[in-house]
């Protein structure tokens, strides 16, 4: 499977595994979905260790590492409580700008280069992400297309989403530097483990309580572990052939699975807009499939 499948593939296991979440365990708090999204998936992929053992690596992969773990738990922090502080049309749609921040963090950190044809198509998925998630008829801060941007200036849940935008189009990028230098799933194996692991650490010392969310649903986390687990070697795979903005673009069109998912189990509305956004999605992943 070629890196275009692979994107799509983690794009629907993320989707799939948001929508189990919210159907399952819509009442739980940021520490318990941490838990459930970091080290259910963490534990999941470990074995990958044992099959696949790390060859020698220099020092730099190491400081990758160091760097990376805590810059996920700090997203994770940020967007449990960007979404616990501020409505979903004042954060969510700032998450499409990861791609956006990728073209730089790319060039800057990978020397990557994006063609004017691969901008032009990144452009039209974040447009269409944004596009999907915005709500023009609830904004306190006016109505319109620019309600979420305008809230950044006065919203702390808006700027801590924008921040988890940030850190992503760094820890993706960061992840495929760490990446190069072992193999995706040796990577994706030991990555996830320590992730999944300090997530584990930091519960037990700060919030033991979160752990009860374990005792629950055995089935479903594990469900959503594999989902996750699925997500993350494809996602590896599929940057390790493509710029991470490209990658990362087309891993945004999870928002038309989750669209699907929220037609078919929570009965949510607004199919037109969301199929008027679809198409300048599905658009901007032509031209990057094509560049």
């Amino acid at each position: 499977m070629d890196w275009l499948g692979l994107a799509l593939v983690s794009a629907f296991g993320l989707a799939s595994a948001d929508a189990w979440t919210k159907r399952y365990f819509s009442s739980c708090g940021g520490a318990e979905l941490v838990l459930l999204r970091y080290t259910v998936p963490g534990m999941l992929v470990a074995p990958g260790l044992w099959f696949y053992p790390l060859p020698s690596v220099p020092l730099d992969f190491w400081l990758w590492i160091a760097a990376l773990i805590p810059l996920e738990l700090l997203a994770a922090l940020l967007y449990a409580t960007a979404i616990r502080d501020a409505p979903f049309f004042q954060t969510v749609p700032l998450l499409a700008f990861t791609p956006v921040f990728n073209i730089a963090t790319g060039w800057w950190i990978l020397g990557e280069q994006v063609s004017w044809q691969g901008a032009a198509g990144v452009a039209l998925v974040v447009v269409g992400a944004y596009w999907l998630n915005i709500d023009t008829d609830r904004s306190r801060h006016g109505r319109g297309w620019l309600a979420p941007l305008r809230a950044v200036l006065v919203q702390k849940g808006s700027r801590r989403m924008l921040a988890v935008a940030m850190i992503y189009s760094i820890t993706s990028v960061g992840g495929k530097g760490a990446m190069m230098a072992v193999g995706p799933i040796q990577f994706v194996s030991l990555y996830f483990f320590l992730v999944g692991l300090a997530a584990l650490l930091l519960a037990l010392v700060f919030q033991p309580g979160a752990l009860r969310v374990l005792q629950r649903r055995p089935a479903q986390w594990l469900w959503i572990g594999g989902l996750l687990m699925m997500t993350n070697v494809a996602h590896f795979l599929a940057i390790a052939n493509a710029a991470a903005a490209y990658m990362v673009a087309v891993k945004r069109t999870s928002l038309l699975f989750g669209i699907a998912y929220g037609a078919w189990w929570f009965q949510e509305s607004g199919f037109a807009q969301h199929i008027g956004a679809a198409v300048v999605m599905l658009a901007g992943v032509v031209l990057i499939a094509t560049v």
